[in-house]
């Protein structure tokens, strides 16, 4: 347990900050998941259609440092590559 109150007022940030990272880092996993889904159904049209929201959720993971920039890169080139295959 933190003494000071500065090491309080830091737990809570942290309870905070976890919280947040979690339900990001949760919707980005689900919106790759349904990509994923649909381009193993190998249905291009709703493919395409999520692969949009795929980027933007991508994109917010690594402007909020959730993930590293580069590696946001490296999903939507492959994901891309996967759904062009279709």
């Amino acid at each position: 347990m933190p003494i000071t109150k500065s090491a309080e007022k830091a737990l809570r940030q942290n309870k905070r900050r976890h919280i947040r990272n979690v339900k990001q880092s949760r919707s980005l996993k689900d919106e790759v998941k349904s990509l994923k889904k649909l381009v193993i159904a190998k249905d291009k049209k709703g493919a395409g259609e999520a692969l949009p929201k795929v980027y933007k959720a991508l994109d917010k993971a690594a402007k909020n440092n959730l993930i590293k920039k580069n590696t946001a890169s490296r999903m939507k080139s492959r994901l891309t590559k996967t759904v062009n295959k279709l």
